[in-house]
């Protein structure tokens, strides 16, 4: 089995390497470009700003909540925390009128290896005692997060919706519960789609984990075979790529490794998340692993450029920039943040102060197409 899907894999990468030496038409682009809304600071100015140049840099907007499921009211079907409440009129008014919408939830933890905390007055909250018991096969968890989709989506009425955040990680942090996760990602996917059948719904899968030596200990072929599960029931292949956050920490992550992993689903393509650090930095990651990753503002170009080049020629659907601007202000008065955050830190277009990095003049050309998909 291992040795028919590298056969596979080769025949995919070059069969799209053929496809790459066709000219691109630099007058229009497939895809839509934009962000997420993650602020820079904690303060109305930092929100505002970040909103405006979501407004300026992009067509699409992606408002991710990866923070907990308000769990027992979904059930209950009852109003949901006021703060939970605000926050979304919040987002929709400041959304841009002419922007694509699309919406990412999640019913896994941070950790990506169990239920997702509760959300109530604050995000990721433990979860109530009457929950502790439950896991992805019982039938309230599945009833819960279908009834906390379907007011995700009444509310914001996305143009697409992903109803789990790198749900392949789930796989790769227990494997022996994978049976019962699939059958309720199944369950939640065929429910969505009987009640909002024009609505794009899918997951997303974490990049890095199905190429080959990104990750240390980890056999991509394997995860390969537990994304096309997911994909069976997903309109989209949606993916969340770092690349720097990997074995290869920036320097020189294989010649060919975005191909790759493009090709190895066709369903229409989603970016749902990327972005690649701008600055050095060194982290102790929860497994007591120190990550140094060495970079800097033309590597961030190269990839960016790369990878927007690689889009339009797999004619990709939308492309998420994560973060807009560097979030040293933001990590360093939240107490909240993992010291891990500091891998996101140096990833936006634009520096801690504000200043355009070299990768934004990349992104405004192809921004500056027109949109043809």
């Amino acid at each position: 089995m291992q040795i028919r899907l590298k056969r596979i894999a080769l025949l995919g990468t070059a069969l799209f390497m053929v496809a790459c030496s066709k000219d691109i038409d630099q007058k229009t682009r497939s895809f839509h470009l934009g962000f997420t809304p993650f602020p820079y600071d904690l303060s109305a100015e930092a929100i505002d700003y970040v909103y405006e140049k979501i407004a300026l840099d992009g067509d699409i907007i992606n408002h991710h909540f990866d923070d907990g499921v308000p769990w027992i009211e979904a059930l209950e079907h009852k109003p949901f925390h006021q703060r939970i409440v605000d926050d979304w009129a919040f987002r929709k008014s400041k959304t841009p009128p002419d922007h694509k919408v699309f919406i990412s939830v999640s019913p896994l933890n941070a950790s990506r290896n169990g239920l997702a905390l509760y959300r109530g007055e604050e995000a990721n909250m433990p979860l109530p005692d009457s929950w502790q018991k439950y896991s992805f096969k019982d039938q309230q968890v599945k009833n819960a997060y279908l009834s906390y989709c379907k007011e995700v989506i009444d509310f914001f009425e996305p143009d697409y919706f992903c109803m789990a955040i790198e749900a392949n990680l789930f796989f790769a942090n227990k494997p022996e519960a994978w049976a019962d996760y699939y059958g309720f990602h199944k369950y939640i996917y065929q429910e969505l789609k009987l009640a909002y059948p024009d609505l794009p719904v899918f997951t997303s899968v974490a990049g890095g984990y199905l190429l080959p030596g990104f990750i240390e200990g980890n056999d991509h072929l394997i995860q390969r075979l537990a994304t096309l599960q997911l994909l069976d029931y997903s309109d989209y292949y949606g993916v969340s790529f770092y690349p720097y956050v990997s074995a290869f920490a920036a320097t020189s992550y294989p010649e060919g490794a975005i191909e790759e992993l493009f090709m190895i689903s066709q369903k229409p393509l989603a970016i749902t998340e990327t972005g690649f650090a701008a600055e050095n930095f060194t982290v102790t990651l929860p497994n007591e692993q120190r990550l140094s990753v060495e970079s800097d503002e033309a590597r961030q170009q190269l990839y960016l450029r790369n990878l927007l080049l690689a889009c339009e020629r797999r004619k990709t659907v939308f492309l998420i920039h994560f973060t807009l601007r560097d979030s040293d202000q933001y990590l360093a008065k939240v107490e909240a943040a993992t010291r891990q955050s500091i891998v996101w830190r140096d990833t936006g277009l634009y520096d801690e102060h504000g200043q355009s990095r070299p990768a934004l003049v990349t992104w405004r050309e192809f921004l500056s197409r027109i949109y043809q998909p």
